[in-house]
């Protein structure tokens, strides 16, 4: 378990042959070190908090959906993600890094309201964060592997396409 704290972007974690409170134990220890305990987890100098759900933060919902994918959308069930969980030590190198060619930062007016996202084209991994001005800060919605065909890796380049003027 310990290994998985040395892997850096862009390995993957080790995580099949884990029993499945291992598998919690190492993800825990990734994501502690390098979301829930960073007091400098930031974007564009900007700091990174969880969305509140129901006015409440919580660091759980974090993680579970950055382990986790919706299994049903009609009642947003989530179930465990070994893609995303693979990934997860991904997310604060995207955050601190971000200055590989082939990422494509951007932010876009979405329904739900505007959404930065950072978009590896070369290991089809993307992070979405909502940008809120009022408090100079950033909400980290989710992260995860950019899976199907092509066209499924070709809408965030779409989205691209249509970004606004100005990162949020």
């Amino acid at each position: 378990m310990p290994l998985n704290l040395l892997k850096r972007y862009n390995q993957l974690l080790e995580l099949e042959a884990f029993s499945e409170p291992q598998r919690k134990a190492s993800l825990m220890g990734i994501f502690n070190r390098d979301i829930a305990n960073n007091p400098n987890f930031s974007f564009k100098a900007k700091p990174i908090r969880p969305i509140p759900l129901d006015g409440e933060i919580k660091m759980t919902t974090l993680y579970t959906h950055l382990t986790c994918a919706i299994e049903n959308k009609e009642n947003r069930n989530r179930v465990f993600d070994m893609h995303r969980a693979k990934r997860l030590h991904w997310v604060r190198y995207h955050m601190e890094e971000n200055k590989n060619d082939n990422m494509l930062i951007y932010s876009v007016k979405e329904p739900e309201g505007i959404r930065t996202y950072i978009y590896d084209k070369d290991e089809k991994y993307v992070v979405v964060l909502e940008p809120k001005r009022k408090e100079n800060e950033y909400y980290l919605l989710s992260a995860y592997y950019v899976r199907g065909k092509d066209s499924a890796r070709n809408k965030f380049e779409k989205k691209y396409k249509r970004r606004l003027n100005e990162l949020y």
